[in-house]
């Protein structure tokens, strides 16, 4: 931290656009960023003024020869309790799960979207948790289509059957949600499920694009446009024509760019710059926003005859905090995704992990659950996810859900595992007996109320016992 008490960034990148797209970002939290261009530098700034105040380190994944794991270990040799992100580009898997074990902090995947970079630099420092983390498992799992989609919380099963009858036509859909609710996997979801499946799937991150550059990358520009425009660029509309577009982060549009989209959903007519002619696209919008738009619209931020062309099908994502039963069978199916990657293997999980993860309120939502389980997954010796390899979410949900019994655990399901390690359900028979055992205990072994809370008959409780082979004093 410098002396006036601003945070302090040291940024290892030899890219000015990318340098100077970080320290824009990073400068709207109070971050002042210094700069590195590569290992050398980086290594011997640590002991300068600048090195000795620094809060966190962002490192640029940015050259496929270029070992990170090894300067991430130089670092944290020198630094041990500096916070180091590392920007990934997509795909880079093998490369993020060497880089963790060597002592990174968090990830982000390229393009960066201001509010995961900001939410990522307020984890690092200790602040609150209150957005998006560790934004690189986003694509670590292939596309869903909706009956595999992890949920059965009545809400999220209703928003799924609006976004289902609404694949099927070609009318705009706006996905509403909080960061990290997974409004990319419904969108995809749609797409899968529509006529233009064949057709390829076009994703647009609005709130990465420097507001200067989101017209020529929407819609294109000719050869010597404007300063800098050396060739001809196709814009993300033309090269969706017949198929979709997702723009996410729609709430972070410019009001001019807002102009030109609003013709093409009006027309389907593309105005590249500096083109003589107008150019005709069949492209079927899809946008998502974490922001409340009707809010933006009042404010004069979003134009408002665009929120209504976009809003033609509204599908609106619960949070995760609100969808507490889907923690346990989310949790077991995205580490069996998360076991497809390059360098891991299957896992388990036990009842007090899934306990704990229960008693957390996830303000990132199910992204933040998903890198919860990713960095857990990467660390872990054993054969099984125990509490013990979850301590920041320990620390952050203050000792709730200490155990499988824990206050409201029962009521979730957290106290019966309901899935096999591979993400299939259990046999009826085993989790009947583990559901009598369950009660069994909890009802310190009074037969009786036992049979009575399951809804039985104490003759017919006394026959399963012997038929699943269950010992009364032992449960």
């Amino acid at each position: 931290m410098t002396r006036n008490g601003q945070r302090q960034l040291m940024l290892i990148d030899d890219e000015p656009a990318q340098r100077r797209l970080v320290a824009a970002i990073a400068a709207r939290r109070g971050w002042r960023t210094v700069f590195a261009g590569d290992s050398e530098t980086a290594l011997a700034a640590l002991g300068t003024p600048d090195g000795m105040a620094l809060d966190a380190i962002v490192l640029d994944h940015w050259a496929p020869d270029f070992d990170a794991a090894a300067l991430i270990a130089e670092l944290r040799a020198n630094r041990p309790m500096l916070p180091i992100l590392l920007l990934t580009a997509n795909g880079s898997v093998a490369a993020a799960v060497s880089a963790m074990r060597a002592g990174a902090t968090d990830f982000l995947v390229k393009p960066i979207a201001a509010d995961r970079l900001l939410a990522a630099l307020d984890t690092a420092i200790g602040a609150k948790v209150t957005g998006e983390l560790r934004p690189l498992t986003e694509k670590l799992t292939a596309n869903l289509a909706f009956d595999e989609i992890v949920g059965s919380a009545p809400q999220f099963r209703a928003a799924l059957a609006i976004a289902a009858k609404a694949a099927r036509a070609r009318v705009p859909v706006l996905i509403e949600g909080e960061s990290g609710v997974g409004k990319e996997v419904v969108a995809e979801a749609i797409h899968a499920a529509s006529p233009r499946h064949a057709r390829p799937m076009v994703r647009v991150n609005c709130g990465a694009i420097p507001a200067n550059l989101v017209e020529s990358e929407l819609f294109g520009h000719e050869k010597g446009a404007f300063t800098g425009a050396f060739e001809r660029k196709i814009g993300r509309f033309q090269e969706a024509d017949g198929g979709t577009i997702f723009l996410d982060e729609i709430g972070e549009m410019p009001l001019d760019a807002q102009v030109k989209l609003l013709r093409v959903v009006q027309s389907g007519e593309v105005h590249p710059i500096g083109a003589r002619h107008l150019s005709h696209v069949d492209v079927r919008i899809i946008a998502a926003t974490n922001k409340t738009l009707t809010a933006e619209v009042e404010e004069g931020r979003f134009r408002e005859d665009l929120y209504y062309r976009l809003n033609v099908v509204q599908v609106t994502i619960p949070p995760l905090r609100d969808r507490g039963g889907d923690i346990a069978p989310l949790a077991r199916h995205l580490l069996a995704r998360i076991a497809e990657q390059p360098g891991l293997r299957p896992l388990g999980i036990t009842d007090d992990a899934i306990a704990l993860l229960g008693s957390y309120d996830w303000p990132g939502n199910v992204r933040q659950l998903q890198n919860a389980l990713f960095r857990a997954a990467v660390l872990c010796d054993g054969d099984a996810l125990t509490r013990a390899d979850f301590p920041q979410i320990a620390q952050l949900s203050g000792g709730r859900g200490a155990g499988p019994h824990a206050s409201g655990g029962a009521a979730s399901g957290a106290g019966v595992t309901l899935f096999r390690p591979d993400g299939n359900l259990r046999a009826l028979e085993e989790i009947e007996a583990d559901v009598i055992r369950l009660a069994i205990g909890h009802y310190r072994g009074r037969m009786t109320e036992v049979a009575r809370r399951l809804g039985i008959g104490r003759s017919t409780l006394y026959r399963k016992l012997g038929e699943l082979g269950i010992d009364q004093n032992a449960a």
